[in-house]
């Protein structure tokens, strides 16, 4: 990535600036399953005629992707809702972070100790309520309000779980009246193709109710997501996506979720460049049952307890000297108590070798340790492979690790079990 440019999230500020940063159980009686709506068709309706650009109606739609966007979004826009939160001061690392990503949107910043306000997006996901966000417009909140389509009325709202690994929270909203609630039906990451139509709903710069319209750019793209910022598949698209818009949803034509808007990649300018990412709409899937049972909590997601070289970064030079494969995770450092020191992982002690790698600072590493060379028969081919391999997996899970050590290869099992890292994997 060229370096002035900069992934950003997408949390819209208010006027003394907002939650800018980067930037998964089922409850009681919740309905995971949302309701279906109408169908959406695509068909124009006109009695009036044609001319050379298509089928038009008494000045209204043109076309027939014209129709089908306008169709799209009567019927869903009532699920769209408008967060609202506000943050107490705060000098944490995570805050600092907000902050400097907060500064380059070019927006105001908060005297020490004031709170901040910010808005965001979301969306209704089941008939019982619940409301689907990104992690960091809520986290950190003192207050949520939430606001309908429409309407300028609020409504508190509180944390049911939060994803921080995976940038998605779960709220719900006290005393919403009845027939407020119209969720969106969620569809297929696995079905789309790069082409198909997006359509972005959410609440840019505080501007509520806008629409933007792209396609799926790519769906072989990866960012940082989440606090861990580990590199995840993401959809992109160039649907206009800005500050306001995190945690709105991203539609296909038959009005089903797609994606959840998250970040977007800026020239430094902190609005939208015609790069946007959005979390698949099956990863919300995955998570909503746990999101439902967090009670109010983070949902854990699973660690090995281990620190590695990536051995992809190293020159072919070095990997010759140290006789070590062409890629792989080669342990410099396995945590007391993890999943993987209970697997009986060792990590490198000995056999240094000095590191001559093009752009990085010398050093050396201990080259006698394991190396994770496939994760469930998937090969490791940088180190980011690994962390998403893992963070994929449930705590419970057992995975199968191919591990390489003196030329040798053998098959470790490790059952993933709740581990607090104490540095960052």
């Amino acid at each position: 990535m060229n370096r002035n440019l900069s992934l950003l999230a997408v949390t819209g500020t208010l006027a003394l600036g907002g939650l800018v940063g980067y930037g998964l159980n089922e409850r009681s009686n919740a309905q995971v399953t949302p309701t279906t709506p109408a169908p959406i068709t695509t068909s124009v309706q006109s009695s009036t005629g044609t001319d050379d650009t298509g089928t038009y109606d008494n000045g209204r739609a043109r076309t027939e992707a014209e129709a089908n966007t306008v169709q799209v979004v009567k019927q869903r826009q009532n699920g769209l809702v408008y967060i609202g939160v506000t943050e107490g001061a705060d000098d944490s690392a995570e805050a600092q972070m907000r902050q400097r990503l907060q500064d380059q949107f070019g927006f105001p910043t908060p005297e020490g100790g004031e709170a901040r306000t910010g808005t965001g997006s979301g969306f209704f996901v089941n008939a019982a309520g619940d409301i689907i966000t990104n992690n960091h417009v809520v986290e950190g909140a003192s207050e949520i309000t939430i606001r309908l389509h429409g309407s300028k009325k609020t409504y508190k709202a509180k944390v049911v779980g939060r994803a921080p690994d995976f940038d998605l929270a779960l709220i719900r909203a006290e005393g919403l009246p009845a027939g407020a609630i119209q969720p969106i039906p969620l569809g297929d990451s696995t079905k789309l193709d790069v082409g198909l139509k997006a359509i972005a709903m959410g609440a840019p710069f505080g501007l509520d109710f806008s629409v933007s319209e792209g396609i799926i750019s790519s769906l072989e793209r990866t960012a940082p997501v989440g606090t861990r910022e580990v590199y995840q598949q993401v959809i992109q698209t160039d649907a206009a996506i800005n500050p306001g818009n995190s945690g709105g949803p991203l539609l296909n034509s038959a009005g089903d979720l797609i994606g959840v808007n998250t970040q977007i990649l800026t020239g430094g300018i902190g609005q939208s460049a015609g790069v946007g990412f959005a979390i698949p709409v099956n990863t919300v899937a995955k998570l909503l049952p746990q999101l439902q049972a967090a009670g109010g909590k983070v949902v854990q997601t699973p660690t090995l307890g281990i620190q590695f070289t990536d051995l992809s970064l190293l020159s072919d030079e070095d990997r010759q000297q140290a006789n070590l494969p062409a890629a792989g995770a080669l342990l410099q450092r396995v945590y007391p108590n993890s999943p993987a020191a209970a697997a009986g992982l060792t990590a490198a002690t000995g056999n240094n070798v000095s590191l001559n790698t093009p752009g990085q600072a010398d050093e050396s590493v201990a080259t006698d340790g394991d190396i994770i060379t496939a994760i469930d028969g998937q090969a490791i081919t940088e180190g980011e492979d690994l962390r998403r391999l893992v963070l994929g997996k449930s705590i419970g899970d057992s995975i199968k690790l191919t591990v390489q050590r003196d030329g040798k290869k053998r098959d470790v099992t490790v059952n993933l079990q709740v581990f607090t890292l104490p540095t960052t994997e």
